[in-house]
């Protein structure tokens, strides 16, 4: 649908756009989330009320440390350094240089990075970037992915001024597919790794695509 979040009652304010909005409504949910009493309670309440202001309900503690902010810009990642959030950084962003998709969203984390040192905030964050890895280890693989292997990133416009960059996918033997991801800055400069498996193609198809990557890729790199 159209602007379908205005169904569910978000309006952006005059003068403000929708990226205004959502990040005004991020600021005011992270200030609750702290766990400080906001709300006035009902002066008859059906069941007793601890007293002073009321709180976010059910609270869990460290909340506040594990919310993620995805971000399609740098300025975005950068704002939501600023506040203290981690950084989930997709298969898309917006096109700020025309540069490949992994060295823009590396430039992007880095950029993230140094504004959360210069915020000061006490902790380390999370970083994570998604990709679509597919080892081919039968005629089941290759008869799926086993064509999308040389694939390339997209440019393109997703709104009428907003031109995007999609990251490639990768598919290939495991030899190859460790010398490819060797290459991607953004994979390196991140601490976290979301696989996009396909989901339409059922469970026990895409428990053999993590566990191929676990065992035969994830090794040849280092990862855990």
């Amino acid at each position: 649908m159209i602007d379908g979040w205005r169904y569910f009652g978000y309006q952006p304010a005059d003068g403000e756009s929708e990226a205004d909005m959502a990040r005004r409504n991020a600021e005011i949910f992270l200030e609750v989330s702290k766990g400080r009493g906001f709300a006035q309670p009902n002066p008859s309440p059906m069941f007793p009320n601890p007293p002073g202001l009321l709180r976010l309900e059910p609270l869990s503690e460290g909340l506040r440390d594990r919310i993620w902010w995805g971000a399609a810009t740098n300025a975005t990642a950068i704002w939501a350094a600023k506040l203290g959030m981690n950084l989930q950084s997709s298969t898309l962003k917006f096109d700020e240089g025309g540069k490949p998709f992994h060295v823009q969203q590396a430039e992007q984390i880095r950029a993230y990075r140094q504004a959360w040192k210069e915020a000061g905030h006490a902790r380390t964050p999370r970083v994570s970037v998604s990709r679509s890895i597919f080892a081919l280890m039968n005629d089941q693989d290759r008869m799926y992915f086993g064509g999308s292997g040389d694939s390339s990133d997209q440019f393109g416009f997703i709104e009428a001024n907003t031109r995007a960059v999609f990251g490639r996918g990768y598919a290939a033997e495991p030899d190859v597919l460790i010398a490819q991801l060797k290459e991607d800055e953004a994979i390196a400069e991140a601490d976290t790794l979301l696989l996009t498996v396909p989901n339409q193609l059922g469970v026990t198809y895409n428990a053999h695509v993590i566990e191929a990557i676990l065992k035969h890729v994830a090794p040849g790199l280092g990862w855990r």
